[in-house]
């Protein structure tokens, strides 16, 4: 049981040493854009998606002012949830399904 509390710990403390939740980032919004991240973003409900852009377009602009926001309003380490993540591993699922299609 401590050795789990000290991962969580740590995985906290790297989290915020990333310094991405300090632009109002979170997790899924910084994963590089290959063609299964762009198709799971297109499958996303709208409301997801929005909210993906604004935080995208508010963490551009603090970066090129050379700011970050104030420490209430980052993004905390419990409230970040893997929101792409269900479609991004539908997406690969489906595309390695695919492969393994052709290659019969």
């Amino acid at each position: 049981a401590g050795g789990g509390r000290l991962l969580e710990r740590i995985r906290k403390w790297y989290y915020n040493a990333a310094g991405f939740n300090k632009l109002g980032l979170m997790r899924d919004d910084t994963l590089h854009e290959d063609d299964d991240v762009k198709e799971a973003l297109k499958r996303l409900p709208e409301h997801l998606y929005n909210a993906r852009v604004f935080r995208i377009k508010r963490a551009l602009d603090l970066s090129l002012k050379h700011q970050i926001l104030p420490k209430d309003q980052w993004v905390k380490y419990e409230e970040d949830h893997p929101y792409l993540e269900p479609y991004l591993k539908e997406v690969i699922r489906e595309r390695r399904e695919r492969e393994a299609w052709n290659k019969k």
